[in-house]
Formats: structure tokens, sequence, C-alpha cells
């Protein structure tokens, strides 16, 4: 037998894509150590003890067909020797990000959030990236939920920063979770831009994914409506619908049926939109996803409530926000909160309204945690409304105690409700509630006989109303060929 001690007389040195020599040594030295070989017996029939010896102690670097021998020796794949990277630990990682997903779409985000941030670890500390970034999608899906928008968008920028080498497909559902962070606080028009611009580019090079596109569709109509640009909402809509059968997830069909739900709510088939949210309810049911299952009672609530039939909204309302309340998601929960005071409100019932509304912007995160725990001490994240945290509902917070304090004859606190729903409604760019809100405050300014400042707000209106459907981008994205 010929002693191959310094090599085996091919390619040594040229093991592609190995660690170095000393850590490749060292994990020889741990399996075989775990199986109990000695180095002669690891060694045979193709190579000496002293070879397998000079390897562990990483003197020298292992050609491929050396490492192949020993892989094969030590009943381990030839990758997992050369990378320490498992085919197993890769299936077990995978499994461990769908219970963490399973966590998320049944308990609460916190819980789930444990269970993502043990897998990014070991991930990490393995060296498996896409599993890595499974998880870290994960933890900021699980931030969005309870609201810590700024995490949040932290997490859905480490995804693209650590697939920035993979084709664009793979980096939308961060984009996408990138964008629903900036609506949610407040930032319309750059949601638009990131959510729009991520549609050009997978248009313009060719990689019509469906599964990509009808993720950004029906991301976008949220703050098409909010910003009034109702005919790219409706757009959006027809688009998502028609990539719809090309794309096997029935979580992501339910989600296009919501937003589809929106478009039909704004061209008054409320029908139709309670239709599409039938279905989006049945998938979520199917599926035991909580979360969005409650934003179809919230959505379902807001149907009636468009409709008139208050008494069913009221019902769709609370129970979208007990579903929220017991998952813990607390920016979802006091949004639905401000709905559903407006249909009291509308019922006749202001004062629950009102105490309804009000510790929404008043609340600070020790209160809310008090309340909760009754410990007057306790910490917990913030549960209120802010200008960067909600700003389009807390806007409409602080219109509907406007309009309360207006019916009760109390001008003064009604214009500064009003005065503090455009100041927070004017940097995310809702056109049409801010045209609303300046409808309201003029009628208020000129009740009270200051008709200079009611033609401000006025023209402040008709200027929000002037440019409908406007992003920061100007023309709307290129389509798909379908």
């Amino acid at each position: 037998m010929a002693d191959r001690s310094a090599g085996d007389g091919r390619t040594a040195g040229t093991v592609t894509g190995a660690e170095p020599t000393t850590e490749i040594g060292r994990r020889v030295l741990r399996l075989r150590t775990e199986r109990g070989f000695t180095q002669r017996q690891l060694a045979e029939p193709a190579y000496t003890a002293a070879y397998v010896s000079t390897l562990e102690a990483g003197k020298v670097r292992p050609s491929e067909a050396a490492l192949r021998h020993l892989a094969d020796r030590l009943g381990v794949s030839y990758e997992e020797l050369t990378t320490g990277r498992s085919p197993r630990d890769a299936t077990r990682l995978r499994a461990a990000v769908t219970d963490a997903r399973r966590a998320l779409a049944t308990g609460a985000a916190e819980d789930a959030a444990e269970l993502f941030a043990e897998v990014r670890d070991e991930a990490e500390r393995l060296g498996f990236a896409e599993e890595r970034g499974a998880a870290l999608l994960g933890l900021g899906d699980c931030a969005l939920e309870t609201g810590d928008l700024t995490v949040a968008r932290d997490h859905f920028e480490a995804v693209e920063r650590l697939l920035a080498g993979e084709p664009l497909p793979r980096r939308i559902p961060a984009i996408r979770g990138r964008a629903v962070a900036h609506l949610l606080a407040g930032e319309l028009r750059y949601s638009c831009y990131l959510l729009e611009s991520a549609i050009d580019e997978l248009n313009a090079s060719g990689l019509h994914d469906p599964y990509a596109l009808l993720l950004l569709y029906t991301a976008a109509i949220a703050p098409y409506m909010d910003m009034g640009a109702h005919a790219r909402a409706v757009r959006a809509a027809e688009l998502a619908l028609a990539l719809a059968p090309s794309v096997d997830d029935p979580g992501l069909i339910a989600r296009m049926h919501r937003g589809v739900a929106r478009t039909l709510i704004a061209e008054g088939r409320t029908a139709d939109a309670d239709a599409s949210l039938a279905k989006a309810q049945e998938l979520y049911e199917q599926l035991r996803i909580h979360t969005d299952l409650a934003h179809c009672h919230w959505m379902r609530g807001y149907v009636h409530a468009q409709d008139g039939n208050l008494e069913r909204a009221e019902r769709e309302l609370r129970i979208a926000r007990d579903m929220l309340a017991s998952k813990r998601a607390a920016l979802f929960t006091v949004q639905v909160e401000v709905e559903l005071a407006d249909v009291l409100r509308r019922r006749g019932r202001t004062a629950d309204a009102e105490a309804l509304l009000l510790p929404l912007l008043a609340r600070t995160p020790a209160e809310g945690a008090a309340e909760a725990t009754g410990e007057p001490d306790a910490v917990a994240d913030e549960v209120g409304l802010t200008a960067d945290r909600g700003a389009v509902h807390a806007g409409g917070a602080h219109r509907l105690l406007g309009l309360i304090a207006d019916e009760r004859g109390d001008a003064e606190a009604a214009e500064e409700h009003y005065c503090a729903a455009l100041s927070l409604l004017e940097r995310t760019g809702a056109a049409g509630d801010l045209a609303d809100l300046c409808r309201l405050l003029g009628d208020l300014l000129r009740r009270e006989g200051r008709l200079e400042a009611a033609m401000d707000a006025y023209r402040t209106g008709l200027g929000h109303r002037a440019a409908p459907g406007t992003t920061t981008l100007g023309p709307a994205p290129a389509e798909p060929p379908m």
C-alpha cells in the first residue's frame, strides 16, 4: 500500500468551498472519535494512519478524493465533512421554521419570535444562509404583528442583505414586509415606492414570477386605497386575480381576496366585497391562520359599516378585536378599536366611543402593561397610536373625537382634535381622509364666524383632492405579460 501521507498525488489543496484545513481536521477528529475509529481504521485501505494524524492536526490540506474517502468511512456526506453543514441539519432547521410559522399563525407572536430566533442563531452558527433568511423573515413578520415597526424593518433589511446575490424573486417577501412596515408607520408614499420599484424591476428583467408579483400587487392595494389612488388599487386587484390561478398557496390567495375586497368597497360593490372576504375567511379557517382570519372579520365589519348595517359591523369588529388581542397583536388591535369606535358613534353611543378612543392616544407603555396585568410598575411594548406607529388610524381617532366634541357643542375641543388629525394625516398622504377632514374643519370654522380660516381649510382640502391617485413615482408600474 502506498503511503499518501503528503497527499494522494492528485489535486491537493483544491477542495472547492471547504473550510480552512484546521476546521476540517477538527471535524474529522470529532467524527472519528464519536464513531470509535482508530486513525488506521479510518485511513484504510487507501491512506495511512500518519496521513489521518497529519490531517487532524491541520498540517495538510486534503484533496477532494481524500475527503470523499473519509466522508464515506465516517458515514457523512462530502458537503457535511467539508463545510460542517449536514443535510439533516438543513432539514431539521426547515422543520423548525415551519413549526415557528405554525406558532405565529395560531398563537402569540412573541412565542413564535422565540422559535424563529433559535433557528436564526443555529442557522448562523452552522452557516445555513437560506434557513437563516427564513428565520429573519419570520422575526420580521412577528414584529409587524406586535407593532414593533422599526424592529420589523431591521429584520427585513437583514434578509435583503443576506440574499443580495440571489435572484430578485427570492428577496420579494422581505421587500413586501418592509413596505408593509412603512405602511403601518403611515409612510404611504414610500410603501408604494418600494412595491412599485420591485414590480418594475421584476418586469424589466423578465422575472415574471407569479408568486412574487402576487405578493407585491396584493400588498400595494392598501397604500393605494389610503392615498386615494383608487384606479391603481383596482388595477392591482385585477392583476392579482389574474395571477392567482398560477399560485398554489392558499394563504396568499386568501390575502389576495382580502385586498380585492377593498377595491370592491370603493366601487360601492359591497355584496361582491363581502363574497370575496367570505372566500378569504374560508381559506384562513382551513389554514387556522388566526391573525389573517381576524383581518377578514375586520374587513367584513368595515363592509357592513359602509353598507349601513351597523349592528353586524359592530359584531364583526368585536370578533376581530378579541382575536387580535388574544394574539397580543397590539397595533392591529388598536386600529380595529378606532373603526369600532366609529360604528359605536354612528349607533348613538358616543360615550362608549370616546371611552374607547381616548386611551388609544394617551396610553403609555407602562399604563398599557398595568392595565393588562394589574401591576402599576409593569413594562410592556407601546400599545397606543402615534405619528410613526399607525398614523392613519391615529388621525382617524382624532377625527372621531373631533366629531364627538363638535356634536356636543365643544368647538374648542373639536378644532383641537381636527388640527391634530390634520397634522398626522398630512405626512401620510392619505388624500381622501385629508379632504374629508378639511371639510369638517372648514364647516366648524365657518359656524364660528371665522370665514377666512374656513376658506383656507377648504382650499387645503381641495388641494389634496386635486391630483388623486398620484404617488412619488408618477406613472404606474409596468404590467407583466399574462
